[in-house]
């Protein structure tokens, strides 16, 4: 009886044409497709989200200088694993080159913002809306001359062929000196500007606060770009490549075609989050791009979850937030050494911790932080029933 009262009220009269109105109390119950296909399909969704939003915006002027300086490199890090998250979660394409294209970003980033005329390369447009859109279409143009390989390997030869593109990158990047400064001198990065006004000083609000408010609705953005292409009939067409490629292409899915936009879309995220973090320290230098940098990439997608951008999202931060207490360790553990030419070191030890983390979701929890929300959701969706 309530059933029928619901679908009455849903297609009341005063319903506004090739609308539907779900019903009370059935917030599953779609009836329009534009429901279904909607970025956030349910009230709660919507509620929970916005409260999400407000509360990462009142840590701006909540939490110390220090504290917002990290959490912004962890927003812009999570810009990077979306983007990794695309072509290995959604293509299924393995890539260990990520670092690669973070590089590329940086680099292009700071030669595009730094003055003309200087010691390094320079053309002296501070503006990120320039400098920003070409490190990522920079970066998305290696990631579209390295894609072709992806058409022709899989597996295991396409992540040793991306795994080269690292230590390729590392011997440019430290013998080009005029690009990147050399390595142990490095140059400075891009300059976060935007229509004038730098934002890596003090003025209205701090410096941290300006960069942490910036690269939170940077974060949104790619955010939200990235889920409505998951949704559209590209991410579909990635998904049938991730399941089975040989299936994908007999039903009509070009293989190449979208391979390659998968790496492009890939890159360009990269470079983006490239240029971004190394703006938030103003110093960018070659030794930074390593294989280990790669590693925390791959650590991000796999502990947040595979194919989900929030996944992806809470992977990043728990890596970044991690970072420091592992920073800490030669100040409790004096067997730890902060110097690298030491062993055992912090940096050892990180790389360490990374792959012990990777194992333990592999086996425990394959859906990473995604799936134990998952799983806490259902819990209380069927409590206080066992089923």
């Amino acid at each position: 009886m309530t059933d029928t009262r619901s679908t009455a009220k849903a297609e009341a009269p005063g319903t506004p044409a090739g609308r539907s109105r779900r019903p009370r109390g059935r917030p599953l119950l779609y009836t329009s497709y534009a429901q279904d296909m909607a970025l956030l399909d349910t009230r709660a969704k919507k509620v929970w989200t916005g409260l999400l939003v407000l509360l990462a915006l009142s840590l701006s002027v909540v939490l110390a200088d220090r504290s917002l300086e990290v959490l912004a490199g962890a927003y812009v890090l999570a810009i990077g694993a979306i983007g990794l998250n695309i072509v290995t979660g959604y293509a299924g394409q393995v890539s260990l080159g990520h670092a690669f294209f973070v590089a590329i970003g940086a680099y292009t980033a700071a030669a595009v913002s730094g003055p003309r005329g200087g010691e390094h390369l320079g053309f002296g447009l501070a503006e990120i809306w320039i400098w920003l859109p070409a490190a990522g279409l920079v970066a998305a143009l290696f990631g579209v001359l390295v894609a072709p390989l992806a058409t022709r390997l899989r597996g295991l030869y396409l992540a040793v062929v991306t795994l080269g593109l690292v230590f390729l990158g590392e011997h440019v990047f430290k013998e080009w000196d005029h690009l990147t400064g050399g390595p142990g001198v490095g140059r400075e990065a891009a300059v976060p500007q935007l229509f004038g006004l730098p934002l890596d000083q003090d003025g209205a609000a701090t410096k941290e606060q300006q960069l942490y408010v910036l690269m939170l609705v940077l974060l949104i953005a790619f955010a939200v770009a990235a889920r409505n292409l998951a949704r559209s009939r590209i991410g579909r067409a990635f998904s049938a490549i991730r399941d089975r490629d040989i299936a994908a292409a007999v039903i009509g899915v070009p293989l190449t075609r979208y391979k390659v936009l998968a790496f492009g879309v890939s890159s360009f995220y990269a470079g983006c989050a490239g240029a971004l973090f190394y703006s938030i320290s103003g110093y960018v230098e070659p030794g930074s791009f390593s294989l280990l940098l790669s590693v925390q990439f791959i650590a991000m997608v796999l502990i947040g979850g595979v194919a989900t951008v929030s996944g992806a999202i809470a992977g990043a931060l728990f890596i970044s937030l991690l970072q420091p207490i592992t920073r800490s360790l030669p100040e409790l553990l004096p067997i730890v050494s902060a110097d690298t030419t030491v062993t055992p070191n912090v940096f050892q030890v990180e790389t360490v911790l990374y792959g012990l983390l990777i194992i333990l979701f592999l086996v425990f929890e394959p859906r990473g932080l995604f799936g134990i929300w998952i799983r806490v959701r259902a819990y209380w969706k069927s409590w206080p029933f066992s089923y």
